[in-house]
């Protein structure tokens, strides 16, 4: 049991340290930081996906115009 203590007090002094290191600004722009990586990720996964249905609808003689039309 006392291991166990020690390890969650050991743990919290480092959050703690980290918390205090970043600062209300460090920690938003951290946030900030993670959320574009995020959008630059969907984006780069929907403009992978357009073009995989561009080159399916290739494949498959798959005209847009067609599709306007249904």
């Amino acid at each position: 049991m006392g291991i166990g203590v020690a390890i969650g007090v050991i743990a919290y002094r480092k959050v703690s340290q980290a918390q205090s290191s970043l600062g209300p600004e460090g920690l938003n722009r951290a946030v900030g930081r993670l959320a574009d990586g995020v959008y630059d990720f969907a984006d780069a996964v929907r403009a992978g996906m357009r073009e995989r249905e561009t080159d399916l609808r290739t494949a498959l003689g798959i005209d847009s115009a067609e599709l306007a039309r249904r």
